[in-house]
This record gives C-alpha cells, sequence and structure tokens, in this order.
C-alpha cells in the first residue's frame, strides 16, 4: 500500500481527561480529494478528537500522519501552517473588527515592514469571488448574522491552502441556501484542489449528501468506518446510539387550548426593523417559527423576552396588557429564554453545572436569606438526571461539556424556574440525533402539562414534525402562520420568499 494512499491518517489515538476516558485507541484514515463524515452521540469524542489533530490537545498515546511522513502538532498555529485548518462549531472571531482583520489575523500582508491593508483587502476579495461569496471585507463582524460569520471563517481555513480541513458542525447556524452553497464550495474545492474534509454532523440528510466516507463513534471508540454508499439510515443510528430508532419524531400528543399570548402589530425601535408582527400562542401549544437566516425569528423572540427595544405594540399575557424593558421583568413573568448562541449568552463557561443550573432562580435555594450548597448541589443533580447529561458530577465546569450536553444544562436551568412560555431558539443546534429526540420528548411532555413554546428551528423536518403550528417570517415580517398537519415544504418556502 502506498503510505500517501491516506492524505491524514490517525492511528491508535487515546486521550484523558483525569479519570475521564474520552477516546480509547481510535484510528481515522482520510482519502485524498475526499469527505469524511464524523458522526457520534454528544460526548462520544468527535471534537476532542479533532482537536488533538489541530494541537489544542496533546494526545495521550497514538500517531497521525499527514501525507505519509508523522507529525504531532504542538498548536493550531503550527496545524495550519502545515496544511491543517478547523472551523469550531463554536465561533471565536474579533467581532469588533473587519472580516479583512479576521481572516489576516496573526499573518498580516507586509510591505517594508508596515501593514499593507491594500494587499489583504484585495486578497479577500478575490478568494470571496473563488468561492462565490458576496461580502465586503471591510464589513464589521459584530454585524453580521451567525450565519455569516460561520461562512467567513469557512472562508478563512481555504485561505491557508489547506490539504484537509475539518468542519464541525459547519451548518448548525446556516439556512437550506447557505447550506447548499456551501457544498457547492466543499465539491468544488476537492475536485479541483483535491482538499480534503472532515465533516463532523448531526444531521443524516447532509451526510449523504456530501460525503464519500464515514466514521461513527460511540463512547470515544470507532464503531463503524465505511463508504457512505454501503450504509443507511438504520446502520448509521444502530452504530450510534447501540439500537435503532423507530422513529425520528416522537408522537405529538398534546392538544393547544385557548390563546394564552397575544402580540398585534409589534414592531422594533432599532435596527434590524420587525414591522407588524400579530399572532397568537395557545396554552399547550408547540408554535414553529421558520423562515430564512436574516428573516427576523431570533429578533422576535428577543423581543418578546426584552432584550429589544420595541416601539409599538399590543402585547397581551392571560389577558393582560404587558410590555417587558428587561429580561428580568419576562422572567418573572414566567418566561424562558435558550438562546441560539449559548456560549455566547447561554451560560457561564467558568461556573460548574450547579452554578449554570442554579444562576437564574437563586431565591429557591435560599434558607434564612443564604445560599444554601445542599440545595443547588440536590438542583443540579436532579436536572442532570431529567436531562440524561453525560458529566461525571454536577462539579464539572460546563465548558468541559460537549455542545450537546452544554445545552441539556442551559434547558434545565431554565425548567428549574418551572415557566409558562419557553422561547427556543435553535433549541437542537450541534445535538445529536438521540439528544434530540429527548428534547423532542421534553417539550411534548410540557405542552402536555399546559406550557407553551415558541420554538425556532432552521431544519425544515424538525419545523414540520415537532410542532402544531408553523409561523413563517419573511424580511422581519409574518408571511403567514399555518397548520403543521396541513402544510408541506414547499408552501413553507414560498412564504419564506413572500417580501423578498
Amino acid at each position: 500500500m502506498d503510505k500517501t494512499e491516506y492524505v491524514l491518517e490517525m492511528k491508535d489515538l487515546s486521550k484523558s481527561f483525569g479519570k475521564n476516558h474520552v477516546l480509547r485507541n481510535i484510528s481515522l484514515k482520510v482519502r485524498p480529494g475526499t469527505v469524511m463524515g464524523l458522526m457520534g452521540e454528544n460526548g462520544a469524542g468527535k471534537s476532542t478528537m479533532m482537536k488533538c489533530l489541530f494541537g489544542i490537545y496533546s494526545m495521550d498515546t497514538g500517531s497521525v500522519k499527514l501525507d505519509g511522513i508523522d507529525v504531532a502538532f504542538k498548536s493550531p498555529k503550527d496545524a495550519l501552517e502545515n496544511g491543517v485548518a478547523m472551523v469550531h462549531q463554536e465561533l471565536n472571531q474579533c467581532l469588533d473588527r473587519s472580516i479583512v482583520d479576521n481572516m489576516f489575523l496573526g499573518r498580516n500582508v507586509t510591505k517594508f515592514g508596515i501593514i499593507n491593508e491594500q494587499a489583504m483587502y484585495y486578497k479577500c476579495l478575490q478568494l470571496f469571488s473563488e468561492l462565490g461569496m458576496n461580502y465586503d471585507p471591510k464589513t464589521i463582524m459584530r454585524t453580521m448574522s451567525v450565519s455569516q460569520r460561520q461562512m467567513v471563517e469557512i472562508a478563512r481555513a481555504v485561505s491557508y491552502n489547506a490539504k484537509v480541513i475539518v468542519l464541525d458542525e459547519p451548518t448548525s447556524s446556516l439556512s437550506e441556501r447557505e447550506v447548499n452553497k456551501l457544498f457547492e464550495i466543499i465539491r468544488n474545492l476537492k475536485e479541483k484542489k483535491k482538499i480534503s474534509f472532515v465533516f463532523i454532523s448531526h444531521k443524516m440528510d447532509e451526510i449523504y449528501q456530501i460525503c464519500d466516507d464515514i466514521t461513527i463513534l460511540r463512547d470515544g471508540e470507532v464503531t463503524l468506518q465505511d463508504a457512505i454508499k454501503n450504509t443507511n439510515l438504520d446502520i448509521l443510528v444502530q452504530a450510534m446510539i447501540g439500537r435503532s430508532l423507530e422513529q425520528r419524531f416522537p408522537k405529538l400528543t398534546n392538544v393547544p387550548g385557548e390563546p394564552v399570548l397575544l402580540i398585534h402589530n409589534l414592531a422594533t425601535k432599532y435596527k434590524p426593523y420587525l414591522r407588524n408582527i400579530s399572532f397568537d400562542l395557545r396554552k399547550g401549544e408547540i408554535l414553529g417559527v421558520y423562515g430564512l437566516v436574516g428573516a427576523g425569528r431570533s429578533e422576535l423572540l428577543e423581543c418578546l423576552f426584552g432584550c429589544r427595544t420595541v416601539s409599538e405594540s399590543e402585547i397581551f399575557y392571560k389577558g393582560k396588557r404587558i410590555f417587558f424593558k428587561s429580561p428580568k421583568e419576562a422572567m418573572n413573568a414566567n418566561f424562558a429564554f435558550v438562546t441560539e448562541e449559548r456560549k455566547v449568552n447561554g451560560m457561564f463557561a467558568v461556573g460548574d453545572l450547579t452554578f449554570n443550573t442554579c444562576i437564574t432562580n437563586l431565591g429557591k435555594y435560599k434558607t434564612l436569606g443564604i445560599l444554601s450548597n445542599s440545595k443547588m448541589t440536590h438542583a443540579a443533580k436532579v436536572e442532570i438526571g431529567k436531562m440524561r447529561t453525560k458529566c461525571n458530577d454536577e462539579n464539572d465546569k460546563i465548558s468541559s461539556l460537549s455542545g450537546g450536553n452544554q445545552q441539556k444544562v442551559i434547558i434545565g436551568k431554565w425548567l428549574e424556574r418551572s415557566p409558562d412560555i419557553f422561547l427556543m431558539d435553535e433549541p437542537t443546534r450541534g445535538i445529536d440525533i438521540m439528544a434530540k429526540y429527548q428534547i423532542y420528548e421534553l417539550m411534548i411532555e410540557l405542552a402536555n402539562q399546559g406550557k407553551s413554546i415558541i420554538m425556532v428551528s432552521s431544519e425544515m423536518p424538525e419545523i414540520l414534525g415537532v410542532t402544531n403550528r408553523i409561523l413563517v417570517m419573511s424580511n422581519y415580517h409574518v408571511a403567514g402562520i399555518v397548520n403543521t398537519n396541513e402544510t408541506n415544504q414547499t408552501e413553507l418556502m414560498k412564504l419564506c420568499a413572500k417580501y423578498l
């Protein structure tokens, strides 16, 4: 066998964090000009494996070969300079700097010892043109949506002339149109430049669209390695969770009642401007909010939770007119909000699971006005068990958990408040198929208890699978509200384009 048959070969890789054995003698082989899918439940070791490759973590045992040559990257910079790039699930960017500043961070183009901003600008434009991306390199990152920033990060990885690019949940914030654009870029790069990709995802349909080969991890061990053409959905699920999953979505058993939340002519004071937003939310209902990225879905939830300034509106909750000026007021009215970007505004990364579980409801854990550690520890243990969070115990730092398990802690935090209105912005983003199913079951259980849920989702199957009605947004307007069991993908996409 020729030593360059594989552009990347990881062999017998092991990694532990204290007593927690995350990876156990796993191997991975990636062929030149192909896309290797990497799947597994949250906590299976996917991101840890790639961080070992990228020089973020050091391996306990094992070896890595790039183009047949042994390598051991000491840092991400070392990996990048040797042809391995990685786009992380949680973006780490300088949001107050421009696109071009972020693209050339740490490797400025200079002329006579002076930074050549014009050269970097035109290099950025040229790359965007090659990738079919229409962004102004002078745009400040903070003004861009999560999906736009994700595409910029992918372009940055390409700019290093990498041989292997690791994409960790790259489509988690992208619209269907942007996903198709990304796949077009991947196909062009692997065919024309023979770049190889490791594509980490929980989305089965995407794996079959873009991947040539598949590797599946379970509990830190490889359970399947094969060409994607030799597999099917049942084989992948069996390899991931050790058993088959009879159906993708649980049966909706909730029966929506009378309206509990009425919104009439909601509009925002500052950009982006929402206009003439009117709808109702019923008791025990799961209302989906669908639309293209930038349609105003997240902004709508932020208005309802008091995060955005509303210029005009009539909002009635249980027959009483309300107007939240802050999230605190919304929380006092029994509203809860799971945000889209968990690491930015959903959790305290330096805190442990107990802290992150109890932080929104501290008054509940006081004895004679003093916080009780035993009460907080008990609450954390209850939510860990209820959400089936993978961890050692409640003292683990939340930053040490996988993205999906972090999301479980965040949802558990709000469950401690027993909210009546649950606002969820992409609640299953970056979560494995089994964890998604558990969250769907939880949503239906809450709805059966009379709780009301508004869920934003970019995944068409999800929005059609676990909602009673769907509100479709287009360019910051409500394009229509449809009954889920009476609609289809074609109708939803037409509504998405109504005000474009």
